[in-house]
């Protein structure tokens, strides 16, 4: 049972909510995806949060890869143990769809931009794909490659189907191991244009022709599930090249200092954000609208760009972006929205995947025993 303490939110607080009386959990459990996203997020929100609340103890759960399997066990089991999720967006709609997350008024649940302009309008239709998701960051899913492969003979991969050439970029490749996003490159260097990606990948046709060009490098490659895995074999030179979440490969990149490189072309664009479980009772309900609040303001989300290269979903954000919080670098050139960076992206389409995503998880794990 968490303890509960009476607080009285000040108004004189810039990110403060309306002042009330209400009653708040003082322990709260918050689901990520470790690594350094997770520092940003420790760094940026938890952290001042904290220090305005030194009553609060937060646990972190590194389970937001399982999330919706998670919050169907907890809701079946009737024993909610998280407070709040961090989520991908296709993921966020099946868990709002299903009646595990829970519907949020954004003008009412989040503060508006410094101007006035009501949070809705600032973080934009584009942001809010549901109505329980409540953004953070703009990121991408892309490949990174070691700079020092002597068979590459001074080439560099510069363009997405660099991943199936075998002949001219031999060498161990890691995947993600499941559909997403794998099955939308194959379909691109096989030749379907990338308007056409979800037509063709809801026929059976369609998805054999994707397991079917990842046939041909299945035998080099090495299937990742952290995030972590990707940047650290690369750094280990396990494999030549890789996929992973931008500001994982930003970390083994920038932080780390390793000789790997990005490679934009097609990076895949995603959405994360926040999650309400349904059923929580209302002492830690109203801690996590409290720290929601504060946590999505447009300071707060600046901040954590500060961190890592993933762009703040808020539009009042972006002129606040600098430099690294540590390494001093400039981040706008690192951002996956960079005009540099985006010439050639790929925009999943997160309604197709919350619709299709079990039944191709079941046919790509299948098809990855054979």
């Amino acid at each position: 049972m968490k303890l509960k303490s009476l607080m009285l939110m000040s108004g004189a607080a810039i990110v403060a909510m309306p002042a009330l009386a209400q009653e708040m959990a003082d322990e709260m459990t918050i689901v990520s995806w470790g690594g350094a996203y997770q520092n940003s997020q420790l760094k940026a929100y938890v952290e001042p949060y904290q220090a305005m609340h030194p009553e609060l103890k937060v646990t972190w759960d590194e389970s937001s890869a399982e999330a919706v399997a998670g919050m169907r066990a907890q809701s079946e089991a009737n024993n909610i143990t998280w407070d709040l999720v961090d989520a991908t967006a296709a993921d966020s709609m099946r868990l709002c769809d299903e009646g595990l997350a829970m519907e949020v008024d954004h003008d009412e649940l989040l503060a508006p931009a410094p101007d006035g302009t009501p949070a809705s309008e600032d973080f934009g239709e584009e942001m809010l794909i549901s109505d329980c998701f409540i953004p953070q960051i703009a990121y991408s899913y892309t490949f990174g490659y070691r700079t020092d492969v002597d068979a590459w003979d001074g080439r560099t991969p510069d363009e997405i189907c660099d991943v199936f050439n075998l002949e001219e970029f031999p060498g161990k490749r890691s995947l993600e191991k499941r559909p997403h996003n794998n099955m939308e490159w194959a379909l691109i260097c096989d030749g379907v244009a990338m308007e056409d990606v979800y037509d063709t990948l809801e026929t059976e046709e369609g998805q054999d022709r994707a397991l079917a060009k990842l046939d041909t490098i299945k035998d080099q490659t090495v299937w990742w599930t952290s995030g972590a895995d990707t940047p650290q074999l690369l750094a280990d030179g396990e494999v030549v090249m890789g996929s992973s979440y931008n500001g994982r490969l930003f970390s083994v990149i920038e932080e780390q200092d390793q000789p790997v490189a990005m490679l934009w072309d097609a990076q895949s664009y995603d959405l994360d954000g926040w999650v309400i479980p349904e059923g929580l009772d209302e002492p830690t309900l109203n801690r996590v609208k409290d720290f929601l609040y504060f946590a999505t303001d447009t300071q707060r989300l600046a901040d954590q760009a500060a961190w890592i290269s993933y762009g703040p979903a808020r539009k009042s954000s972006a002129p606040l972006v600098g430099k690294h919080a540590e390494l001093g670098i400039e981040m706008a050139p690192h951002m996956p929205t960079n005009p540099d960076n985006a010439s050639n992206a790929f925009v999943q389409n997160y309604e197709w995947w919350a619709d299709y995503r079990d039944d191709l998880d079941s046919k790509f794990q299948a098809w990855l025993a054979q």
